[in-house]
């Protein structure tokens, strides 16, 4: 008997199918190993050696495997064909080696599809594991533990509030931070355009002034009203014809079919998923053999795939769409590695495959493909110039027509925050044509700050720079999430203040280690590790001898000299200049209440920095970090601000550590509320409305239970009998009626996950054997738990939800189901009451 290993039981029951009766595949459930999360996994004074620890929920899994080794004559390992299914192949053998299971013969194959074709071919062609290939696993795990292990204390002892850092995971946090300090730091310009409304033979269009006074405007020349209702004038007085029309043929090529990191970009602006969403949806049809491997950084198909693409688009269009010769594409990303085919259909006479989001998913990847083979899209270009009779003014009108769709036909790809307006169609014109003026227009504009990173925009950031690789931007972008660093608005990332100071501080204090150029290096000597041209342990002794003793050094610091450091760091930041022209550092209250030499500066505590007086405790003043910059109105405006109108409580407005509130005394307790962010004209009347909070709505039509609005920790919401409905605004709180609250509550309830919204699935693993349900992996209020739709049950603590398969899921369901429903705790029973002796009924 022969045995196969490969990742998951999807994989192994299919291939199974394809090898016959003397080979039995098992699937190892993705890594079967790792360091334990504790100091001393890797041992750097050891020449770095290693400890790994079986993961508890593998040890039956891999038991099952150690014994059928042991039976085997043959191992195949045939994991997925990266550095990770290296490394897990490679995991597996020395556990065999070290449980004396290991069969004399193993051998090592790898296929790009798991087709009936794909992996019969690799099963002839077999390999040693690729020791360079699991020296840069072994690199790369060590080098992130050693970075996070290392560092993670020093945050927790020196900058309060801070969660973790990692390798890649602080620098991709330093893009979002720095394009957030960008737009700060951004000024408006204001700026004018100036379009006519124009119509020839019955059709309308617009033209551009693009010369006044005989001076060619660029983007900024008209920059106030005045000159430019002075140049609206120009145009409305002149009468304009056409001087010349020149006509330009352009040619657009199809873009290659997708890597990781492309399909991630697409993914996210076409179909709006996140990227750990969208490698969930690709893993699974990869699995079900309805694509090639889903992670790599080659944009080449196999020669077999183009010719089936040439064929699927000859049967589908016309011979035009297909070029003469097949497209051949290279990368251009930093640190690219081109072992693996692009992302493809592995057969092109399927153009559907899955349901749902991953049929979406497949859909967008099986017309990339199809088109990166079909001919080019041939459009034209026109431009009319028209001119004025004094010839100081000139209009123009662009417009493009398309004249052979070409891959147009299948795909486009789509464009981060494009600003493209020349795709109008223009009417048939000559020169001399003198087109009638319907309308001119003056438009105020201003200069725009560089937009937030999208996770497409993001990921393709990182591609640029050569940071970490396509396989992990998914887990990294979801740590930022998860430590709160930042936050998403809109699908674009903000940088929370937690992520703001973290960054700072790295910035200050390990410059090194979160300069792109260097996180891009070490990616760089990654590669060289992997090819077998450096040493990995060469490669951790020359980031250790500088990276440990930069740590020993910070660590040996105050808290005091830490904050010190930052405030200076960060003074433009905490203190932007004031309009009433005081001292960026002027404490309002100390001026309020007559103290000298009030200052203002960063301190830590408990919770993280904020901001505070230097004569506390005389001044209780403070404002939170990501507060910054007081103009002369913001803690100014803190004192009394009027009386209750029903209960006569003087109410005052006060800052504290997390943000402004307001406060009244009732009965010597004191009632307080904070101000919302999105209350712009907050005032006594919003004060008032803020500490009589909750707010009761009504009675449910249907329970008879009040129904509530009010604010919590996570912002405003509705409650009714124990159930939670969120509102969008500050303003909801008050507006909100009996109808939209019910139907709220309703939509709540319907989604199962209170007011958090419709909850996506880690994973799906297919039908329940027994139940007929689709089996998901789910997150949970109480963490992450599978389902069948029928039987929840929860995912062990030391089990990784993205790790689970089938096999353990069903097992899991149906240990919860033999248990039966969950017991309730039974209320101990009141005292019985008397019966009331009973009425007579009335004689009729």
């Amino acid at each position: 008997m022969q045995l196969v290993i490969v990742e998951s039981p999807a994989k192994a029951k299919t291939i199974e199918k394809y090898l016959g009766a003397d080979f039995k595949v098992l699937a190892s459930y993705g890594h079967v190993r790792d360091l334990p999360p504790k100091d001393g996994s890797v041992r750097p004074d050891e020449d770095f050696a290693m400890d790994w620890e079986l993961y508890r929920d593998k040890q039956k899994r891999f038991k099952e495997i150690a014994d059928a080794a042991k039976d085997a004559s043959r191992l195949v390992l045939a994991t997925d064909p990266d550095r990770e299914g290296e490394a897990i192949s490679w995991h597996v053998q020395e556990l065999l080696k070290k449980r004396k299971a290991l069969p004399t013969k193993v051998d090592r194959v790898t296929f790009n599809a798991i087709t009936k074709a794909a992996v019969t071919e690799a099963m002839k062609s077999p390999r040693e594991l690729d020791q360079p290939l699991i020296d840069a696993y072994l690199a790369r795990r060590a080098l992130d533990y050693l970075f996070g292990f290392t560092l993670s204390p020093v945050l927790w002892r020196k900058l309060p509030g801070a969660k973790s850092a990692g390798r890649v995971q602080s620098v991709a946090l330093r893009l979002i931070v720095e394009r957030e300090r960008e737009i700060e730091a951004f000024r408006a310009d204001e700026y004018w355009s100036v379009i006519a409304r124009l119509e020839q033979d019955g059709t309308e269009f617009d033209a551009r002034l693009v010369r006044f006074k005989g001076e060619k405007l660029e983007k900024l020349s008209l920059g106030h009203e005045g000159i430019a209702l002075e140049a609206k004038a120009a145009v409305e007085a002149g009468r304009f014809t056409i001087e010349a029309i020149e006509t330009k043929p352009l040619k657009r090529n199809p873009a290659p079919p997708f890597t990781t990191s492309t399909l991630q970009q697409e993914a996210a602006r076409k179909l709006g998923y996140s990227a750990s969403h969208t490698m969930r949806l690709a893993q699974s049809l990869y699995e079900a053999g309805a694509i090639t491997y889903m992670r790599t950084d080659g944009v080449q198909m196999d020669m077999s795939a183009i010719m089936a693409a040439r064929d699927a688009i000859a049967e589908r269009f016309s011979a035009e769409y297909r070029p003469e010769k097949p497209r051949f594409y290279s990368t251009k990303a930093k640190n690219a590695q081109e072992a693996h085919e692009a992302i493809r259909p592995t057969n092109f006479s399927r153009d559907r495959a899955g349901s749902g989001d991953e049929g979406k998913l497949y859909d967008l990847i099986f017309k990339r493909a199809m088109a990166s083979q079909m001919a080019a899209a041939q459009l034209e270009r026109t431009t009319i110039t028209l001119r004025d009779a004094t010839g100081q003014h000139e209009l123009r009108a662009t417009g493009q027509v398309i004249k052979f769709p070409g891959f147009f036909a299948v795909y486009q790809e789509g464009i981060d925050d494009s600003e493209d307006d020349e795709d109008g169609l223009l009417p048939a014109m000559k020169r001399g044509d003198a087109p009638a003026k319907k309308a001119v227009e003056a438009n105020q504009h201003f200069t725009q700050p560089p937009p937030r990173f999208s996770e497409a925009s993001l990921v393709k950031r990182l591609e640029e720079l050569g940071i970490g690789r396509p396989s992990t931007y998914a887990s990294t972008i979801q740590t930022l999430r998860d430590r709160d660093y930042v936050r998403m608005e809109k699908n674009r990332f903000f940088a929370e203040e937690s992520g703001r100071l973290l960054t700072a501080f790295l910035e200050r204090f390990f410059p090194t280690y979160v300069a792109y150029d260097f996180t891009a290096g070490m990616e760089e000597e990654l590669d060289t590790v992997s090819d077998g041209r450096e040493d990995y342990k060469e490669l951790l002794a020359n980031f250790w001898k500088d990276f440990k003793p930069k740590t020993e050094e910070v660590m040996e610091k105050l808290p005091s000299e830490v904050t010190e450091v930052l405030d200076d760091y960060l003074s433009d930041y905490l203190f932007p200049p004031r309009e009433d022209g005081k001292d960026a550092r002027f404490c309002p209250l100390c001026d309020q209440e007559g103290r000298e030499g009030g200052r203002l500066s960063l301190r830590g505590g408990r919770f993280g920095a904020f901001v505070a007086c230097q004569n506390y405790p005389e001044c209780k003043y403070t404002r939170r970090f990501a507060q910054p910059g007081a103009d002369g109105s913001d803690p100014a405006e803190d004192g009394v601000m009027g009386e209750h109108p029903e209960t006569g409580a003087e109410i005052h407005r006060k800052s504290g550590r997390f943000g402004p509130y307001v406060e009244m005394e009732i009965d010597d307790k004191k009632v307080r509320a904070s101000i919302p962010k999105d209350l712009d004209d907050f005032d006594l009347e919003w004060a008032v409305k803020l500490l009589d909070l909750p707010r009761i709505i009504g009675a449910h039509p249907e329970t008879g239970k009040e129904i509530e609005a009010a604010i919590g920790r996570y912002g405003p919401y509705l409650r009714h009998d124990g159930k939670y409905a969120k509102l969008s605004s500050t303003r909801d709180v008050f507006d909100t009626g009996m109808n939209a609250a019910v139907t709220l509550l309703a939509e709540a309830a319907n989604r199962k996950g209170g007011s958090r919204g419709k909850a996506e699935p880690i994973k799906t693993l297919g039908e329940h054997p027994t139940s007929g349900g689709e089996i998901k992996v789910m997150p949970g209020r109480y963490g992450p738990y599978v389902t069948d739709g029928t039987t929840n049950a929860t995912i062990p603590k030391d089990i990784k939800p993205e790790d689970i398969e089938a096999a353990k899921a069903i097992e899991l369901i149906d240990a919860r189901a033999a248990k039966g429903p969950a017991k309730k705790k039974r209320k101990k029973a009141a005292p019985k009451k008397k019966a009331a002796p009973k009425k007579k009924s009335a004689a009729k």
